[in-house]
C-alpha cells in the first residue's frame, strides 16, 4: 500500500532536490502521466480513472524512486536533532530501512516519541502514514513509568526474522525449525513417491525446507554445542553408540546358551525363500551382520570369541 501512495507531484520536487537533472526527471514524468486504471468490482470492470499516486510496481524505476522518498522523511524528520543511538566514536544510527519498512533507534522512550511525532507529519507530506497497528516498541534492558499509546511488546517480526529483547538468536532458531518441519510434512507425499528419484528429493528438499531453515542464518549467534562435543565433554556415549554396545552385550550372552534355546535359534535363523521385489526392511539380523562386516568376523567366530571369554 505505501507504493500505491507516494504522491507525483512531490516525487518530481524531491528528484530535482536530490540533483537528478531537469531533462532525466521529465522522462521519469512522462512514463506516469496518463497512468489510469481499471478495477473488476462484483464481475464487472468498471470504467477507467486517472492515477496520480504511486510508484509502480515492477517498473525499474521504483527501486530507485521510493527509497528516495523515504530517505528524505528521514532526513527531514531528524534534521533538528539526532536521537539515534551512538554507534561509533562520531556517528549515531538513527533507523534501518528495507522498502517501506522501518525501525527507528533511540536511547529513550523519549526520544523515540520525539522522532515518531517529527516522522509521521513529514510521512503524510508525500503521501505516506504510519500504520498504527503494524508498529510495535522494543524495549532493550529498559525500564519505562511512562504510559505509551503503542503496543509494548518483548519481541516481534522483522523482515521475516524475529527479534527479541534479550537480542539473541534462540526465538528465531525455534521459529525457524518449526517453519521447515511445517514446510517438510508439507511435501510428504513428494517424499514418498515412487516416480521421482532421489536427486530431485534432494534438490526439493534444499530449496524448499533447508531455505526456509536457513533464512537469515547469517546473522545467527550459534549458542549449541554439537552432540559429538557434549559425549565428549561429560565421558558418555551417544545413544546409537551406547545402543550398539547393548545389542551385543545381549548377543554375548545368547550365543551363550545352549544350541537347543529358541532365542539363540532366532537370532542365528536365516528364513529360505523369495523375498519381495525391492528395498527390504532393515532388521536386527542385518544390524547384525553389518557390524560384523566392519569387525571382519562371523557367527562362528563369534561364537569362539563368547565361549573364550566364559572360559
Amino acid at each position: 500500500k505505501a507504493f500505491d501512495s507516494v504522491d507525483w507531484r512531490t516525487l518530481w520536487k524531491l528528484l530535482r532536490h536530490y540533483g537528478v537533472p531537469k531533462k532525466i526527471v521529465n522522462i521519469i514524468r512522462n512514463s506516469y502521466d496518463g497512468l489510469q486504471c481499471e478495477v473488476v468490482y462484483e464481475g464487472q470492470l468498471t470504467d477507467a480513472f486517472q492515477v496520480r499516486t504511486e510508484v509502480r510496481q515492477g517498473c525499474l524505476f521504483s527501486p530507485f524512486l521510493f527509497p528516495l522518498v523515504v530517505d528524505w522523511i528521514i532526513k527531514t524528520s531528524t534534521s533538528e536533532g539526532k536521537h539515534g543511538i551512538q554507534w561509533t566514536a562520531r556517528n549515531q544510527l538513527d533507523d534501518l530501512d528495507f522498502a517501506d519498512d522501518r525501525a527507528l533507534l533511540s536511547h529513550t522512550h523519549e526520544q523515540m516519541q520525539i522522532k515518531t511525532a517529527s516522522v509521521a507529519p513529514v510521512s503524510a507530506s508525500v503521501g505516506l502514514s504510519i500504520h498504527k497497528r503494524k508498529t510495535k516498541v522494543l524495549k532493550f534492558k529498559a525500564e519505562n513509568s511512562n504510559s505509551i499509546t503503542l503496543e509494548d511488546i518483548e519481541s516481534f517480526t522483522y523482515l521475516g526474522s524475529i527479534i527479541d529483547e534479550q537480542g539473541g538468536s534462540d526465538a528465531e532458531v525455534r521459529a525457524r525449525i518449526g517453519k521447515a518441519r511445517t514446510a517438510f510434512l508439507q511435501l510428504k507425499n513428494t517424499w514418498n513417491s515412487k516416480q521421482l528419484s532421489t536427486n530431485i528429493k534432494v534438490r526439493i528438499f534444499n530449496t524448499n525446507v533447508k531455505a526456509v531453515l536457513l533464512y537469515g542464518a547469517e546473522t545467527w549467534r550459534t549458542t549449541t554445542i554439537s552432540n559429538s562435543l557434549l559425549w565428549e565433554r561429560t565421558n558418555q556415549l551417544s545413544a546409537k553408540e551406547k545402543i550398539r554396545k547393548r545389542r551385543w552385550k545381549w548377543i554375548g550372552h545368547t550365543l551363550l546358551k545352549s544350541s537347543n534355546c529358541i532365542t539363540r535359534q532366532a537370532l542365528t535363523w536365516n528364513p529360505e525363500g523369495k523375498r519381495k521385489r525391492g528395498r527390504p526392511k532393515n532388521t536386527l539380523h542385518r544390524e547384525v551382520e553389518v557390524d560384523m562386516k566392519k569387525m571382519n568376523e562371523n557367527w562362528k567366530e563369534l561364537e569362539s570369541i563368547a565361549q573364550d571369554r566364559v572360559g
